[in-house]
């Protein structure tokens, strides 16, 4: 209750009401009692969710991930905690990435594409409550436009993986009230996760919307339940939880599939394909590589490669030629003139 209530920022509106002594002997009644109710301005992200009525958000992982899916035309994209680990650490998501190298991986991938929206991945934030403002104002400094802040208990892993925990209800909620005072007037969607759908077969997934609902109360912009098992589980999700909602598409893990027409019928605005990139290249490099090893040659598969045109247009080559040749033209032009 402490840290919620000083937690109020005067950039943004609170409500007010009394604390009766019912509510003084349950905490989670105090949370929902000291939380921002109204944002100053609406986000980028909220303004495609209005437009378009759900978001599909591909996960990147490097720049050129993060320039392919600008040019390929959608209007956001996430950086995968998992697939970081997986790119610069060639390490499992098992709470091995830290908060400034997710900065870093935000500060290349959102100058490569810097037409949308880049959704990070904060993790847990780093820490306790003081710890989440450094990390969402690193993410905002580096041009992130949002990030996930998830309950598990440090050191965190993939939520399709076994073996997870999470925090107190009440501690998450704190950390994310604590992450919209750092956020302030800044054009950042805050999306709250919460993991415990796997800590109980029985009581996981009620357990887990009640912590959706309240973390919105605390001052997140969205909710995400991670991995829910089934269709009716999401069903419920979309029934039961307050405000926007992400779902989650991860190949091989744990939700079954759909389209985003199917997860709007459910309820869903934002719908990661967070590793289909990572998959996919993935699956490309390991047959090449394997062609290359066996045939000491591609010369017979070209087809599965991109090819060196292709790449430079990628890339925009022809830009850096005409940068190129202005300021060669502009310094033989001062040459002259001395």
């Amino acid at each position: 209750m402490s840290l919620l209530m000083a937690a109020k920022s005067t950039s943004l509106c609170y409500s007010t009401h009394s604390v009766s002594s019912k509510t003084k002997q349950n905490p989670r009644a105090v949370v929902t009692r000291a939380y921002p109710t109204v944002r100053m301005q609406q986000s980028r992200v909220h303004r495609l969710i209005e437009e378009q009525g759900v978001v599909l958000v591909p996960g990147v992982y490097d720049a050129l991930s993060a320039a392919i899916v600008q040019q390929t035309g959608f209007s956001a994209a996430l950086i995968s905690g998992y697939a970081l680990s997986a790119s610069i650490l060639g390490k499992p998501d098992f709470g091995l990435i830290t908060p400034p190298e997710m900065a870093a991986a935000a500060r290349s991938v959102c100058s490569a594409a810097p037409g949308i929206p880049i959704i990070a991945d904060a993790d847990t934030g780093g820490g306790n409550a003081l710890n989440v403002q450094r990390t969402v104002k690193d993410l905002i400094a580096a041009g992130a436009a949002g990030c996930f802040l998830e309950d598990q208990a440090w050191p965190k892993r993939c939520g399709h993986m076994r073996g997870k925990e999470v925090i107190p209800a009440e501690e998450h909620a704190a950390k994310i009230a604590s992450a919209r005072d750092a956020i302030g007037d800044s054009d950042f969607f805050l999306i709250a996760r919460t993991d415990a759908r796997a800590l109980s077969a029985k009581t996981g997934l009620s357990d887990a919307i009640d912590r959706a609902n309240l973390y919105m109360e605390a001052g997140a912009d969205a909710s995400f339940v991670e991995a829910p098992r089934d269709d009716d589980e999401l069903k419920e999700i979309g029934k039961r939880t307050k405000g926007y909602r992400l779902c989650n598409m991860l190949e091989g893990g744990r939700t079954p599939l759909h389209t985003p027409d199917e997860l709007k019928e459910m309820g869903f605005h934002l719908i990661a394909h967070p590793l289909t990139s990572l998959y996919a290249s993935t699956r490309a490099l390991v047959d090449v590589l394997k062609i290359l090893k066996e045939k000491g040659t591609t010369k017979d598969d070209l087809e599965k490669m991109i090819t060196f045109e292709e790449f430079n247009r990628l890339v925009n080559l022809g830009e850096w030629y005409e940068l190129e040749t202005k300021y060669s033209n502009l310094r033989n032009a001062l040459g002259t003139n001395n």
